[in-house]
């Protein structure tokens, strides 16, 4: 379910809504939340990993201001994951490379700290986002991008229920140099019933 926050909203904009399940909480990122986000970073050192892209802890100030430059021109919707059970900072996911007009949005730029990875803590993540980009905002198409070579990312989109759509070559220059091949996914409009079932049959199970 979502909440309304105060804040000015039209059709071509993200609504500031906090996403809520009974694991997870996904709340549109704040500058307060910065301390903690930190914190969910270092757990694993997650800027570290070759295969995606998380901000260095010293670097959350500019990580932050993006996501709200973003927002404004209505691009992307970045949000900090919250657990539940503890009221605690995990990680961020995001809605990002949005075209109002053809009713899509993709959603990446995901990292979770490595004591929750593994959990349904993103799964959870996911299905909130999914149903919100569907049914609140009636977007016709939730994309999903990953590296090649991320392979337990592919193998975790997949299980979504998303359908792989093909490899697109030499696509981005890594933060490293590194060129990478990118793999997309998606999930469309006309799929989503079945498989909100599929993912909310999977939580009651987790």
């Amino acid at each position: 379910m979502a909440m309304n926050l105060p804040c000015g909203q039209n059709n071509m904009v993200f609504t500031n809504q906090v996403l809520v399940a009974k694991k997870v909480r996904l709340e549109p990122i704040q500058q307060s939340h910065l301390a903690a986000l930190r914190l969910a970073i270092e757990d694993g050192q997650l800027w570290q990993l070759m295969v995606t892209s998380v901000p260095h802890p010293d670097q959350l100030l500019a990580f932050y201001e993006q996501t709200q430059s973003e927002l404004q021109t209505g691009v992307s919707q970045t949000y900090v994951t919250i657990d539940q059970s503890n009221d605690r900072v995990v990680g961020s996911t995001r809605f990002l490379n949005t075209s109002w007009q053809h009713a899509r949005t993709e959603i990446g730029f995901t990292f979770v700290a490595k004591s929750h990875q593994r959990t349904a803590i993103n799964t959870t993540a996911k299905l909130l986002m999914l149903s919100h980009a569907f049914e609140d905002l009636n977007f016709n198409r939730v994309g999903f991008v990953t590296d090649y070579l991320n392979h337990p990312s592919r193998n975790a989109i997949l299980r979504l229920g998303a359908k792989q759509e093909g490899v697109l070559r030499n696509h981005m220059v890594m933060a490293d140099g590194r060129i990478r091949d990118s793999v997309f996914f998606s999930i469309t409009s006309h799929e989503w019933p079945g498989i909100k079932q599929y993912l909310t049959d999977k939580m009651v199970r987790s």
